[in-house]
C-alpha cells in the first residue's frame, strides 16, 4: 500500500509558475513510475507528465516545453514545475504511482493516487 500527498497548488495569474510536489510513503518500490494527472470539471482525467525510475519522461503536446517533471528515487518524491501557466491549465492535479514502472497516459493503468491539489490560473 502506497500513500501519496500533494502540495503546492494555488491561485496564480496567467504566465506565472508553480511547483507541485508529491511525497510517497508506505510500501514503495525502487522501479516505480510516478506521474501527474489533472482533471477539470466535466473533463476526463488526463496525464500531464510521467517519469520512470530510470529518468525517462512523458509529456503530452499540451504541456510540452512548459511543464517539467523530476523525481528523487531515494526520497520517493516527485515534483512538477509548471511554467507559462494558462487559464486552460486550471484543474485539480493528482499525483500517481505505478509499482511496475511503465509510463502510461491512461489513468486506469496507475495503481495509487493522491487526494489532489487545486491549481487555478486567472486571466
Amino acid at each position: 500500500q502506497v500513500q501519496l500527498v500533494e502540495s503546492g497548488g494555488g491561485l496564480v495569474p496567467a504566465g506565472d509558475s508553480l511547483r507541485l510536489s508529491c511525497a510517497a510513503s508506505g510500501r514503495t518500490y525502487s522501479l516505480s513510475a510516478m506521474g501527474w494527472f489533472r482533471q477539470a470539471p466535466g473533463k476526463e482525467r488526463e496525464c500531464v507528465a510521467a517519469i520512470a525510475w530510470g529518468g525517462s519522461t512523458y509529456y503530452p503536446d499540451s504541456v510540452k516545453g512548459r511543464f517539467t517533471i523530476s523525481r528523487d528515487n531515494a526520497k520517493n518524491t516527485v515534483a512538477l514545475h509548471m511554467n507559462s501557466l494558462k487559464p486552460e491549465d486550471t484543474a485539480v492535479y493528482y499525483c500517481a504511482y505505478r509499482d511496475a514502472g511503465g509510463l502510461y497516459s491512461a489513468a486506469a493503468e496507475w495503481d495509487y493516487w493522491g487526494q489532489g491539489t487545486q491549481v487555478t490560473v486567472s486571466s
